[in-house]
């Protein structure tokens, strides 16, 4: 019987997001202001959240003005996401592996590596594909990964945090292909500790080339962290990538296709 896949326990869990997102909000929020400063959006642009969690990202980039749809596997985060919809800003569970809207976003965001962790090359490649194919031609996917080669050179084997009275237990390790990081979370609320081990792929500059050169995409920009300092293999912790989609050919027509095989928009 096939293993059920690791994240999508620890991804509903409360203590997933307490340990990475709880303390961090601010951070983020200067992060997103500082990437639409580069990016400089048209006002109004459609803007995909692609592993949206429970809406961080999706939220600041909406007070910004932009039309923000978040999509996470998470039912619990989306469930939770969903009280901050408004006009121009939605959430839906689902499968970044599977088709979404066509043709229709200016943008697409990946962040916190919020990637990587699926059991075959094929399903990273049907998610690129999923996300390549939102954009409208000439849109641009920004992925935020880990930086595999300073990863290795950094990787902290044991570490114990204290979060508001929880105990995470942190043991990481890494073979030729994955980053690996046993979490025991121990709380009064808890009858015993519990146990959750995430799989994170080692993805390079490389790899994401060639995935994304496969669904029409081409890297433009290459960051090392999150003050957009150059992309070092060793030196920076990040590998934050800017790629566009090919754009239309004289004579090509722009289709927009949904995922429920429409291809006009209900809300027009």
């Amino acid at each position: 019987m096939a293993q059920k896949a690791w994240y999508k326990d620890w991804f509903n869990s409360p203590f997933y997001h307490k340990l990475y997102f709880e303390r961090d909000e601010k951070e983020a929020e200067i992060f997103i202001k500082k990437l639409i400063g580069l990016l400089t959006p048209a006002a109004g642009s459609r803007m995909l959240d692609v592993a949206c969690g429970k809406g961080r990202h999706s939220k600041t980039l909406a007070s910004l003005g932009f039309n923000v749809t978040g999509i996470d596997i998470s039912f619990d985060s989306v469930n939770y996401a969903k009280q901050f919809e408004k006009d121009n800003l939605d959430f839906f569970v689902h499968d970044m592996r599977l088709p979404f809207w066509g043709n229709y976003f200016d943008y697409a965001f990946n962040f916190f590596t919020s990637f990587g962790y699926f059991n075959t090359r094929r399903e990273h490649d049907d998610a690129i594909r999923t996300i390549a194919k939102s954009l409208k031609p000439g849109g641009k996917l920004i992925i935020d990964y880990l930086n595999v080669h300073y990863a290795e050179d950094h990787l902290t084997h044991n570490e114990v945090k204290e979060i508001d009275g929880t105990i995470y237990t942190l043991h990481r390790w890494d073979d030729e292909t994955h980053f690996y990081k046993k979490i025991t979370v121990t709380d009064s609320s808890l009858k015993e500790p519990q146990e959750y081990t995430e799989k994170v792929a080692k993805f390079s500059l490389g790899d994401f080339t060639d995935m994304l050169s496969f669904q029409g995409m081409q890297v433009q920009q290459v960051f090392g962290d999150y003050q957009f300092a150059g992309y070092d293999v060793r030196k920076t912790p990040r590998l934050i990538i800017i790629a566009e989609k090919k754009r239309l050919e004289k004579g090509d027509k722009e289709k927009r296709i949904y995922s429920d095989g429409r291809t006009t928009d209900a809300l027009t």
